[in-house]
């Protein structure tokens, strides 16, 4: 069978399934409403666009400024070709946003937890991983064990229980790095970071935090998961994006002691063989912190509509699940359900985005709500009329 047969097959296998992702095209910029193609004005609820910066004024107008200054890119890797100011200014400020010394950027978040583990950790070395963390650390961490052979261990999910008995366990390696999102993704809920912190010091280990969903949107000022659990400055190593809360377009950072940034500058692969983020994403970015730094009352707008929207969602008789972050889940059962579940929200007027298996456990299909500062309550409104009248349709409610 050749590949293209191959492939076709498998796709059309996805359709019967009812599992195919369908791309939807917007033609107007990210914001708590848009105009997709084929639809007209939808509102949005499936957006990483936490406090609303994605098309922020100062956001953009900070973005056509770099071009202007910068020019479209590096046109190389930075210690080649040399390291725009803007870049410096922008991991300066990163740092200081999420408690540390100093910070370096990547293309993507992806590239920072790509380059964190294989970088750090040796044959002697153990990485132990949640059980829920994210694709990029699964991957990262397979990547350690196939060029490094250093060790893994994964805990059961915000178990600490069993992250002890994992660091025991691994009490003769060298480096002991736990790893662990923030804010998991598919579930809304947060880490035990402060729990996390006393076991490493007691165990000697070091920990990591995948904070891409808590930075700009956990803690009284934006600051994430280390100020929520009043860790700030005590997190090893805390890796984001700059693609979700700061301004949504793209590019990571890894954040931790000064050494910590000159030796992933040094070692780490996607950072010697890419190109930095564009000066307009850098500026743009920037300019997103500096507003997260600013007006603290974006952060406390997001959790008071998260807080209205969790709530209205279960006067109408949803489930969804409980929290403190702007990500709602909705388990629906299985993914076709899930997906049938956000078409018909959709015909509706209202973009949400239906997960199953393999993203999350079969049986555990969910519809992902995630609400943004920018959402009015009218736009809330209608989205909660929205799942009720789909929801009485299909005998959700």
């Amino acid at each position: 069978m050749s590949l293209t047969a191959r492939l076709h097959s498998e796709l059309d296998q996805f359709r019967r399934e009812g599992v195919y992702k369908r791309l939807n095209y917007l033609a107007s910029p990210q914001g708590p409403r848009v105009r997709m193609e084929g639809r007209g004005d939808v509102v949005i609820l499936s957006s990483n666009n936490y406090l609303g910066l994605a098309n922020h004024p100062a956001v953009v107008t900070a973005g056509k400024r770099a071009l202007d200054a910068f020019g479209a890119g590096t046109a190389s890797v930075r210690f080649i070709c040399g390291t725009f100011t803007i870049h410096r200014d922008l991991e300066a400020a990163l740092a200081k946003l999420v408690g540390c010394d100093a910070a370096l950027t990547f293309a993507s978040c992806w590239n920072a937890n790509e380059g964190l583990c294989p970088t750090l950790l040796g044959e002697n070395d153990v990485v132990i991983s949640d059980q829920l963390n994210h694709a990029s650390i699964i991957d990262s961490i397979r990547l350690a064990k196939a060029i490094t052979r250093c060790q893994s261990a994964v805990y059961r999910h915000a178990d600490m229980g069993d992250l002890e008995e994992k660091l025991r366990a691994a009490r003769d390696r060298g480096l002991k790095l736990i790893i662990t999102d923030g804010v998991f993704s598919m579930e809304g809920d947060i880490a035990p970071l402060a729990d996390i912190v006393t076991l490493a010091r007691q165990h000697g280990a070091i920990v990591a935090v995948d904070d891409s969903h808590g930075t700009g949107v956990l803690g009284a000022q934006g600051r994430g998961a280390a100020e929520h659990h009043g860790v700030l400055g005590e997190v090893d190593v805390i890796t984001s994006t700059l693609g979700k809360a700061l301004g949504g377009a793209a590019g990571g950072f890894v954040a931790g002691s000064q050494e910590l940034a000159d030796y992933l500058t040094q070692r780490a692969r996607p950072q010697l063989f890419s190109n930095a983020i564009p000066p307009t994403v850098a500026a743009s970015a920037l300019a997103a912190v500096r507003q997260v730094e600013e007006q603290p009352g974006m952060v406390q707008r997001l959790r008071d509509n998260a807080t209205y929207f969790r709530e209205r969602l279960a006067a109408l008789g949803f489930k969804p699940l409980p929290g403190e972050t702007p990500i709602i889940p909705v388990i629906v059962g299985e993914t076709a359900q899930a997906i049938q579940v956000s078409e018909r929200l959709l015909d509706e007027g209202v973009f949400v985005t239906g997960f199953g298996y393999p993203v999350v456990p079969q049986g555990h299909a969910r519809v992902r709500c995630q609400v943004s500062a920018a959402h009015t309550r009218d736009d809330l409104d209608f989205a909660l009329a929205a799942f009720g009248k789909v929801g009485k349709s299909l005998g959700l409610i």
